[in-house]
């Protein structure tokens, strides 16, 4: 997506893929689903605060990337979209989110 100048997609896809990785954690220590935005994020945050394989980058990216997809899906205008550099820092971070997600996961 980058590669070809979509950048709100590809800043939209990296909140999804973040997202849907929290809810697998959440299932995966609670065996309940949450759907929300919010709900995944508030219980994230809550199940992983003493987890020492995640520090405050990770934790914090969740929050922070889903103002990318609120650019794609919301804004309108000159000057509202997500830029270039923070589409691509936002999928680098994704991916390394998903990694530490999915070793935090593995240890529970």
């Amino acid at each position: 997506m980058v590669g070809i100048g979509l950048f709100d997609a590809a800043g939209r896809n990296a909140y999804l893929a973040a997202f849907h990785a929290a809810q697998a954690l959440i299932f995966e220590r609670t065996g309940r689903v949450h759907k929300t935005h919010r709900g995944v994020q508030t219980e994230f945050l809550r199940l992983t605060k003493d987890d020492e394989s995640l520090d405050r980058d990770p934790r914090s990216f969740l929050a922070r990337a889903y103002n990318l997809k609120a650019v794609a899906d919301y804004e309108t205008g000159p000057n509202t979209s997500v830029p270039p550099e923070r589409a691509k820092e936002a999928l680098g971070l994704a991916q390394q989110f998903m990694l530490r997600i999915g070793f935090a996961a593995s240890r529970n």
